[in-house]
């Protein structure tokens, strides 16, 4: 009897993601993130720095207590292009003290191609950032662009999506509001 109480009890907490603080990630990739993976075991990510056009030197660190949406992308990158507004918009609607749209432009990107990029595409909402000689993206293993890291409040990776995804869709706002209520 006390067995089976045990099990219940354990199957009640695990299948209610909400209440355990955990991600539906599963419910995520139905609902249209498919590329979506999440990590198996969440990892710090990297403490390379990251710079902005005034000179400025940033970390990852500089945004622990925060969810992150780290975002690599570049100007010559025809899917960041399609991307980058969701990205935007994300930031606008969700940015706050709980949560930030990090978006890094990564590689060679002049600084008169990124302003005519945000102009072209309405970035409002999103800073400068760079990673010039791609030193972040390497340490954090990006190979391709776009790639969108999810970072936890302590820091940790925990789930990555290769390629574009439309990031002010309901169920990438679902992925970012359970991460920031865990």
């Amino acid at each position: 009897m006390l067995r089976s109480a045990l099990l219940y009890t354990a199957l009640l907490f695990g299948a209610n993601a909400a209440f355990a603080g955990a991600v539906d990630w599963q419910a995520a990739k139905d609902a249209g993130l498919v590329k979506l993976v999440p990590a198996e075991e969440p990892a710090p990510v990297s403490d390379v720095e990251f710079t902005d056009p005034d000179g400025g030197t940033h970390t990852l660190a500089d945004y622990r207590g925060k969810v992150v949406l780290l975002n690599f992308w570049a100007t010559w990158c025809a899917p960041c292009r399609e991307e980058m507004p969701s990205l935007d918009a994300l930031q606008s609607e969700m940015g706050g003290e709980d949560f930030e749209v990090v978006a890094v432009a990564t590689g060679r990107n002049a600084p008169d191609r990124i302003d005519k990029f945000y102009d072209e595409t309405g970035l409002q909402n999103l800073p400068v950032l760079l990673d010039p000689r791609q030193q972040l993206a390497r340490d954090m293993g990006v190979v391709g662009l776009p790639v969108t890291v999810l970072i936890d409040r302590e820091g940790r990776e925990v789930a990555r999506l290769l390629g574009e995804a439309d990031w002010s869709s309901e169920p990438a706002k679902d992925v970012i509001r359970q991460l920031v209520a865990d």
